[in-house]
Order: C-alpha cells, then structure tokens, then sequence
C-alpha cells in the first residue's frame, strides 16, 4: 500500500440512508481518521451476512474526519446511521447538544458501547537515532515530538492523557510534577496539526520530528504495511487503554427506518468475524478467543485507565482541554 494512499483522509460521503426502489439498503458510519481500512474490510463483511440472513443487499457509507469535528457535522444534521468516534465525550455531546441518542447510550453495548482497545504508541526513524525508548526521552532537549492538537484531536486527547496518565502516575508522581512534565514535553512539539492523519503525514512525509505519538493501528499498519524500511514502533513501558465508541443515532434511524440494520451492524463488531477483522487491522479485540489467537501481534503494555488518569471524560475535558484548562496553560506555540 503506498504513503500516499494511507494518507490520503475520506471526504463526507453522501447522506442517504433510506431503501432504494430496489429494496436496497444504505447506512452512513460516521467515523474518525484512523478506521478507514478497517471498516472497510468490516462493512464488506456484514453486508455479506445481512444478504445471506436478511435477503437484503446493504451497502454502508463512511465519513472520516477528526473526532470531535465528526461529531459536530452529525450535531449539525449529517445524517449518520452510526457513529464510531475516537472518544465517549464525542458521543456525549450528540446527546447533549442534540439528543439525538439518549444519555445512556453507553449501556446499550457490551464494554460500554467499546467494541475493541488500542493505546498509543512511539513511532521513530529507522535505526532509532535519537535512541528512544520511553517518556523520559520526550522532554530531552534534543528532540522534536510531532503530536497532533487536543483541542481538536480525539488520538491527541488520549496522546495527552498518556503523557500525563504516566507521569502522574510514576513513583514520586503528583498533578504538580505531571504538569511540569507535560510543559517540557509540548514545548518540544513544533507544530500541532489538527487531526491524527495530518500529524502522520508531517512525521513521515515533510520528515518533521524525531518521534510521533500514534494510536497502535497507525503504528502498526505504517511500520508493518507501508513503511517498513523507514520507521519502528517503540512501546513505551506504559500508556493508556484507549476504547473507541459505537453508538445508533436515534434520531436519524427512526426517521430513515435504518434501526434494525444499524442495530445488528454494530452488534456484528463484537462478532467473532468482527473482532477477527479488527485484529487483523492492528485493534485489540475485545474477545478472549480472537485476543489470543492474535497475541503475537500486540506486544504487551502496561495501560492506564481513563478513570485512573483523569476520571472520566466530562473531568478530563473541564481540567484538561476546555478554555482556560491546563492545556492552554501549558502549551505556547513555538516561534521557530
């Protein structure tokens, strides 16, 4: 698969959902940047079963952005049969800001509506030039960490809360060190794009940085797939659990009467078939079985909970990433 392919970012895909003349169905997950392939392989997969079970042809359009300004796009009326974001606040807010599904909608799914894990991870040049290996070599002087923004990244909110998730939690650790921390760390971030892939794309395109902060399917699919001979995954000794949401859009699927697919669509994630997929496409499965069939592809990691970091995602958003929250105390655009 060619960079410039993996790079490339889906644009909003049209908005239908409702059956053709021909019976035919379409529904609209509205996702984030990194699950491209993945829902790909996902989407050919289920359409096949709800043809062999339903005697119905489905077909499932993607939309691929930044979390958070996903999120907003279904707030503003695109109208998403499902959306598969990168954070659970993201999902809050389509209740909060439009009730478009209830307040619970978390409790609906196994895992808090989280088909499958990731965390994230160190990318470097090849060789390891810079030599490393963990935190600590982060806040080094002499080198440039390429991370995305927290303000509008769902990857970068957990890259941030990784950062301070470890140095919080480290023998000797308190709120006032990991803020120190996270000081020396971003003041050797250079420029924060807006979104994951843009922040790929300046690591390993324009060749900015010593080290990318990533999710571990980024990782993984750039080291493994694309860029072997270029780049290496470095585990840190720990990180964060991250866990990507699904939820139904109410609002949207009753007005389309969609329920019945979406329901079993993102029933169909926690299948045996879609948990095998995910793993294939560098997630960590939610099923035991799948997980360790699969072992060998995800290293062991000691990962923080979100709970553990921060509390949970309105806490993390009010002491962290809101106006005037520890983010924009910290963080100072460079000159250079």
């Amino acid at each position: 698969m060619p960079l410039a392919l993996l790079l490339s970012v889906a644009g909003c895909s049209r908005a239908s959902g409702e059956a053709s003349s021909d019976g035919a169905l379409t529904l609209l997950n509205v996702s984030y940047d990194p699950t491209r392939g993945l829902y790909e392989d996902l989407n050919a997969a289920f359409a096949k079963r709800w043809a062999d079970t339903h005697g119905q042809r489905v077909s499932i359009q993607q939309s691929h952005g930044g979390s958070g300004k996903q999120a907003r796009s279904v707030i503003e009326g695109l109208r998403a049969d499902v959306v598969t974001l990168a954070l659970a606040y993201d999902v809050d807010m389509l209740h909060e800001k439009a009730r478009l599904v209830p307040a619970d909608w978390q409790a609906r799914l196994p895992h808090d509506s989280a088909p499958y894990t990731s965390t994230i991870v160190f990318v470097v040049r090849q060789g390891n030039p810079k030599a490393i290996r963990d935190w600590d070599d982060l806040v080094r002087e002499d080198v440039t960490v390429i991370t995305p923004n927290p303000k509008t990244s769902g990857g970068a909110r957990w890259n941030y809360l990784a950062a301070w998730g470890q140095a919080l939690r480290r023998e000797g650790g308190s709120e006032a060190r990991a803020q120190a921390y996270m000081e020396k760390l971003f003041r050797n971030v250079p420029v924060l794009d807006s979104g994951a892939r843009g922040a790929t794309t300046t690591f390993a395109e324009r060749g900015l940085g010593d080290v990318l902060l990533a999710w571990e399917n980024e990782a993984f699919l750039l080291t493994r797939e694309v860029e072997e001979a270029r780049f290496e995954v470095v585990m840190p000794s720990v990180s964060i659990l991250a866990e990507p949401p699904v939820a139904v859009v109410d609002h949207n699927v009753d007005r389309k009467g969609t329920r019945a697919a979406a329901e079993a669509y993102l029933a169909y994630l926690y299948s045996e078939e879609g948990q095998e997929i995910a793993a294939r496409h560098h997630f960590r499965p939610r099923s035991e079985t799948v997980a360790a069939k699969h072992a060998a592809r995800f290293p062991a990691l000691k990962r923080l909970t979100l709970a553990e970091v921060a509390g949970d995602w309105r806490r993390a958003q009010a002491t962290h990433f809101a106006d005037g929250g520890v983010f924009d105390r910290i963080y100072a655009p460079r000159a250079d």
